[in-house]
């Protein structure tokens, strides 16, 4: 039976419910009134349920979409205006002893390069990260306890928050590693990590036992009930998200939906971040095996319609996807994105050699992270660098409450601009640095308060005065 509080994986995403979800919609797709009525509702900007979302999301009804795409441009530009949050992904290490059938880390790829990380690897890894200019990082490794036990990725936290290089520091590590337990949780956030990350990739239990038929992954339930263990263990920042491509994405899109409503009614705050990964071509992967792609078009869609039900989510696209989808994406929802990214264990240091690679997927947006933000300042973003609220204890329910009231502005366009003037002083091309400046003047005079204003002015002259770390 279907129970949102529930602690039990097959309870609170019931098979069921999801299936009677999804023939409602079906039946409902051209129910203007209904639609109608939904997208009224969700005008309130407080999100919608997952049955409502799949309504819009069946919705063939041409006028009504545009309603929809409108909608969600107009809860983006509310809850986190035009900020774009930058970061870059770094893997530890390849080795894994899972059999998951659509990555190539599984343990029978016997001809994929096999890499891990040394504690001296990965401070050169950092600096070459800073050297770019990147302050928040994404952890990945593979699960194996004997190469990649919890106290190797411990240690790898406290050696990359311990290098400071030039102006350079990473002040935020998320971390992607496989569930654990809610002792390892515990450990995590006393190394003082920012967001566990783990995606589910895909809520439809049969289709998750055969795509991880061997492994501890094979583990539906602990996998999926690994946010409430990382909850309990005191980790109030969360990040949901699934692999679209492996499973019917209308069950998936109703299942991160209500893993989200369990984490809001169970543990008292929805998921920081949702992630909307597409399935890419890898070492031994190849996307034409999987029947369940998507299309740009209902890519678009899925993330339009994410962000009307989920408003107060961070959402996240990686370089897995092109500049062009990038682009159309970042208008609809998207808060979050990856530059200068590499999916090989390191590779920031210096190029992994074609003959040896241990890319967990290839990358289709391969520009620098001086590229993107250009390109995104060219669009009217603000890339920022920003990682106070985390700094300042603004976590979970704290950070919710002022997204949620949309008080969050007032510090996060501040600090957006004073980190973008960071890393224009310090590491951007001349024709970067000229339209982030013209930018940042631009924005400031939207600053509607006056004293947040005159403030900002004054820790902006600071940087360009050589000073560093100012925050709101």
């Amino acid at each position: 039976m279907y129970d949102v509080k529930s602690k039990k994986a097959e309870e609170f995403i019931d098979d069921a419910e999801i299936q009677e979800t999804l023939e409602f919609a079906k039946k409902n797709k051209h129910n203007r009134e209904l639609i109608e009525s939904i997208i009224e509702k969700a005008k309130n900007m407080k999100g919608v349920s997952h049955r409502e979302a799949a309504v819009l999301l069946e919705c063939d009804l041409e006028d009504e979409n545009e309603k929809m795409y409108k909608l969600a441009r107009e809860i983006k530009q509310k809850f986190y205006g035009n900020r774009i949050v930058m970061f870059a992904p770094l893997y530890l290490s390849n080795y894994c002893i899972n059999g998951c059938v659509y990555c190539p880390y599984h343990f029978k790829n016997k001809h994929i390069q096999r890499k891990k990380l040394t504690q001296e690897d990965i401070r050169r890894e950092v600096i070459a990260l800073q050297d770019m200019g990147h302050k928040r990082l994404a952890l990945e490794t593979g699960e194996d306890p004997i190469n990649n036990p919890i106290e190797y990725i411990l240690e790898s936290i406290k050696t990359i928050y311990s290098i400071k290089h030039k102006n350079g520091e990473i002040r935020r590590v998320n971390v992607n590693i496989a569930a654990t337990t809610v002792e390892n949780y515990k450990k995590l956030k006393d190394a003082g990590i920012g967001t566990y990350i783990l995606f589910q990739e895909t809520y439809n239990k049969k289709s998750y036992e055969e795509l991880h038929p061997t492994g501890p992954k094979h583990n539906y339930a602990y996998h999926t009930e690994a946010m409430d263990r990382a909850m309990e263990g005191g980790i109030d920042d969360v990040g949901i998200g699934v692999l679209f491509g492996l499973n019917l994405y209308r069950y998936d899109f109703v299942g991160i939906l209500m893993h989200a409503e369990h984490l809001e009614a169970a543990m008292g705050v929805g998921p920081h971040t949702i992630s909307v990964p597409r399935i890419r071509p890898a070492d031994d992967i190849d996307p034409n095996d999987f029947s369940n792609a998507i299309s740009d078009e209902m890519f678009e869609k899925i993330i339009a319609i994410l962000r009307i039900a989920v408003p107060y989510t961070g959402m996240i696209i990686s370089t897995r996807e092109s500049q062009k989808t990038r682009e159309r994406a970042l208008a609809l929802g998207i808060s979050q994105v990856s530059g200068g990214s590499k999916t090989s264990v390191g590779g920031y240091d210096e190029p992994e050699p074609e003959n040896e690679n241990s890319a967990q997927f290839d990358v289709e947006d391969k520009r620098t992270l001086d590229q993107v933000v250009n390109w995104l300042l060219e669009l009217g973003y603000i890339p920022s660098f920003c990682t106070a609220c985390y700094r300042e204890g603004r976590t979970g329910d704290r950070f919710m409450s002022l997204v949620k009231s949309g008080q969050i502005a007032n510090c996060c366009q501040p600090n957006a601009l004073i980190t973008l003037k960071e890393y224009l002083e310090d590491y951007a091309s001349t024709d970067t640095k000229e339209k982030g400046e013209k930018l940042i003047k631009e924005e400031l005079n939207r600053i509607p308060n006056e004293k947040v204003k005159n403030t900002a002015v004054k820790y902006l002259n600071e940087v360009g005065s050589g000073k560093r770390d100012f925050r709101f």
